[in-house]
């Protein structure tokens, strides 16, 4: 059931071919997140089993752990005591803040990418109500003067 499901979002996150590449890219991240937490999360239990003074000491708590320092919230209630450990909480720490990176730049190119076409949307109306303003112009041209070319046409 747990591998269809991440199979569908992997899927859902990366398989529209429409997606711009930033979308892309912060999907591909939030999945990669996801697969470092979780396997981090075995990987720091593994470490930390049997160490003086462990405070993770299950795959429930190494989970909350990973959610912990995958968002820099680090409570310090749990936190890795081995060597390895605490490497693992670095590649969780730099996954996490890379991946939270990525998905604020593609918000923000999302917002960009609106107000720009917002704003092209703005520029061609204007262009177009000056196009007709000048042959409006033209008609009232050749309405006053009775059809006789009086200027440029």
């Amino acid at each position: 059931m747990l591998p269809g499901f991440f199979t569908r979002a992997v899927e859902i996150l990366l398989g529209r071919d429409g997606r711009s590449l930033h979308l892309k890219a912060a999907g591909a991240a939030t999945a990669v997140l996801v697969a470092v937490m979780v396997l981090g999360s075995w990987a720091v239990v593994a470490a930390e089993d049997g160490a003086h003074r462990a405070t993770i000491t299950s795959y429930p708590l190494a989970l909350w752990w990973s959610v912990e320092t995958a968002t820099t919230v680090g409570y310090g209630d749990l936190y890795p005591v081995t060597p390895w450990g605490r490497v693992v909480a670095v590649v969780v720490m730099v996954v996490g803040i890379t991946t939270y990176g990525m998905v604020t730049a593609a918000l923000a190119t999302w917002f960009v990418g609106r107000e720009q076409k917002r704003r092209e949307r703005a520029h061609r109306l204007r262009e177009e109500t000056r196009a007709l303003h000048e042959r409006f112009d033209r008609l009232e041209r050749l309405l006053t003067t009775g059809g006789r070319g009086t200027g440029p046409s």
